[in-house]
Parts: structure tokens; sequence; C-alpha cells
């Protein structure tokens, strides 16, 4: 198997909803959004070493019944021709398995589905569906009918799913994730994520206070109406 793994999260109570799961991070995104927080491991992956997965698997054994189960996210994970050998590993070790993606891969999404290789699909939808919006929120010119394929694709029913938005102030206003929503029409399926100013892809955001929690969580109860 060729997929490097670049990071190991043992535990996380926040990246699978009603789960306990580990987190594995894999190099590499065709995306350049500005806000993104893990660029460095989308330019740089060299710098981080490679965990053998053995060493991973080795480590979930010490933890079952306690893991429900494991969250491949990145970068971009189906950029990795291996993913669905790698969700295949977790699927035998009796875990259940959540993809965290872009949506640019609906094919390899629909391979796996029809699988049974992954249980819930984390989709980032990043701005309203045209290209003006996509383009300036993903950081580069992006083709939406793989977007709107694998939008479509979740939305029959397959696997469980979420559709995720990043919500960042004077990149998004609250007019963009309102037709978001209407989109979508994915009800309480769309979750709003609040910008983290930290460390950014683009440095000029990071003096640029997210939204207010509260007044977020409004917004997402509101726009989580739309059906």
């Amino acid at each position: 198997m060729k997929t490097e793994i670049k990071g190991f999260l043992e535990s996380s109570f926040l990246d699978w909803p009603g789960k306990v799961c580990s987190v594995l991070f894999l190099p590499y995104c065709n995306f350049r959004c500005p806000y993104c927080h893990n660029h460095p491991l989308v330019f740089h992956p060299d710098e981080y070493p490679s965990i053998p997965l053995q060493d991973i698997l080795d480590r979930l054994d010490s933890f079952k019944g306690w893991i429900d189960g494991i969250c491949l996210t990145g970068g971009e994970p189906t950029l990795s021709p291996d993913l669905p050998l790698l969700a295949r590993e977790f699927k035998k070790q009796g875990l259940h398995v959540k993809l965290d993606t872009n949506g640019s891969n609906p094919e390899m999404l629909a391979e796996m589905i029809k699988a049974g290789e992954i249980d819930f699909v984390a989709m980032d939808v990043k701005a309203p569906l045209d290209l003006c919006s996509y383009g300036r929120s993903a950081g580069l010119p992006v083709d939406l009918n793989p977007i709107l394929r694998s939008i479509d694709l979740l939305k029959k029913g397959g696997v469980d799913h979420q559709f995720r938005m990043t919500v960042v102030p004077g990149l998004h206003t609250e007019e963009d994730i309102r037709r978001v929503s209407l989109q979508l029409r994915a009800g309480r399926r769309l979750i709003l994520q609040n910008f983290n100013p930290e460390n950014p892809l683009d440095p000029s955001l990071k003096g640029i206070p997210p939204y207010d929690r509260q007044r977020l969580k409004e917004i997402e109860r509101d726009v989580q109406g739309i059906q």
C-alpha cells in the first residue's frame, strides 16, 4: 500500500458526531482554500514522518471497546488511489470508517459507498455553488460538476453523511450561507464551522476575528430549517 499516513490522533470526541474515533491525516490537496489551517500537510508533507500502518493497527488493538472508528482526513484523502484499501484494513478490525472530503472525486466516493468501505461522509461545501464564489473560497478555479455529483450521491442516501461549511468573515456573508442551504436543502445535515484565524494559508486572514459563536449557531439553526 502506497498511501502515506502523516498524522495520527489517537482519540477525538469532535470529529465524528456521537462517536469516539481516531483520526488519520493523509497528505496533499487539490484545493488551496485561503483559510485552510492544515496547509503544511498540503504543501510540505515530506517534513512529516510517515507512520507505518501496522504501528497504527497495533495501537488501535489496545483501544478495543473504547474507539468506535477511524476518521480519514487530510489534506484530501481521495487523492490517494489506495484509500479504499486503507479503509478496508480498518473495517477488517471491526472499526467504522468516516471520510472527510471536498467532494472532488465522486467516482471514488461512489465506489467506496457501494463496497461498504465507509460508514459516514463529511463533505465540505466551500461556498455557494457558482464558479466565482466557489473558486474564491477554494483558492483556485474549480470544476463544479464533480462537486455537484458528490452532493447528489450523498443525498441519495447510500451512506450517513453531513455537509460542512467553514464560515469566514469577509469571504462568506449570511446571504452566502443561506444560498448554500437553499442549494443543498440538507436540513440538519448542514453544519456550520467557525473559521480558525490562528494559522490560515492566507496570512492576511490572521487578523480577522471569526463569527460570534452564538450568532453562528443562530444562523445554523435557521438554515437547518430549510428542507
